[in-house]
């Protein structure tokens, strides 16, 4: 299965579906957010799942970078400009 989900790095550049039907019974997917989260029950759903996760450890989640709530704009003009990485956390005033 091919899944392709997001476009941080650009567009997926252009490939020949046959190649997935030479090799089998393979499937592409596109998954978006909207999909899983159309009413606000799945979203507080997938919310409680995903807290459970990380409380138990099962996901661990790493902070590449803070800012101060007062500096949000540069937080997204360096996210913009591809200087962050991972998750930001942003820390009250």
């Amino acid at each position: 299965m091919m899944v392709s989900f997001g476009q941080s790095s650009g567009t997926v550049p252009p490939f020949d579906l046959g190649d997935l039907s030479a090799k089998g019974s393979l499937f592409l997917t596109r998954p978006t957010l909207m999909a899983y989260t159309e009413k606000r029950g799945d979203i507080l759903a997938h919310a409680k799942d995903l807290f459970e996760v990380v409380t138990k450890g099962a996901v661990k989640i790493e902070i590449h970078q803070t800012y101060p709530l007062a500096e949000a704009g540069r937080a997204h003009r360096d996210a913009d400009a591809r200087k962050t990485t991972g998750s930001t956390i942003f820390i009250p005033d």
